[in-house]
Parts: structure tokens; sequence; C-alpha cells
């Protein structure tokens, strides 16, 4: 259904070191950059930090938001983490979200640009 996401940004070089870093720990790596930005997948373009195509500043969109799969829930945790460690502001710490049969495990945050991303896993146990 989503080919990719994109996030802007007014900082591209502490925005593509905070994302390598974040990225990595879920496996996935830049598949391909221009001046502009960078894309990151496992295999194939998934999300992508760049500046604004019309060369204005970046913003932030009101109730816009990147939500990441973590294959368990210590990883939910370690992402968060990471991200706050890297100068993220928490939005949300981990715990359990909604209907508890879900299994619903998240946390969200807000990169150095102020984009709201949420990681999270769901499994019913």
């Amino acid at each position: 259904m989503i080919g990719y996401i994109t996030l802007g940004t007014n900082n591209l070089a502490v925005a593509v070191d905070f994302y390598d870093q974040l990225f990595e720990m879920l496996g996935c790596k830049r598949v391909f950059e221009f001046e502009r930005g960078v894309y990151y997948g496992r295999e194939n373009m998934e999300i992508g930090i760049l500046k604004p195509f019309d060369g204005e500043l970046s913003t932030v969109g009101n109730g816009s938001m990147v939500a990441l799969v973590a294959e368990r829930r210590e990883e939910v945790d370690r992402l968060h983490a990471k991200a706050l460690s890297l100068g993220a502001t928490s939005e949300g710490e981990p715990g359990f979200r909604g209907d508890s049969s879900i299994g619903f495990y998240g946390a969200y945050f807000r990169d150095l640009d102020g984009n709201k991303l949420c990681v999270f896993n769901l499994s019913p146990d």
C-alpha cells in the first residue's frame, strides 16, 4: 500500500547521522542518496530524510507520524532509548497501549527536526 514516506529536515548532515544510528538497529541501511537527502530501507526505499523540494524550511505536520515496526518489545525499548540519547524528545515512554489482547507495545519520540515517530511491536503474548 505505501511505497515510501519522507520526513523533512533543515539540517541534513545531523539528521542523517541520527537516522543512520537508529535505522541500523532495525536492520535498515542507506539504499539511495542524492543532494537533498537519503532513503533508507532493507532492500528498497522505505523512508527518506530530505530537504524540502521547494527549498523552503521544513516544518512538521500536526497529526502526522511515522510508525516503525520492531521485531521484539526489547527493540522498542532500545530504539526509544537510543533516539533520546541522540537528542530526540520523548512523546511517550515504552509500554502497552489500548486493548491488551492486541498486544500493542509502543514508544513515541520526536526527532531533531520535530517529526513524530513511533516504534512498536504487535504481539498478543
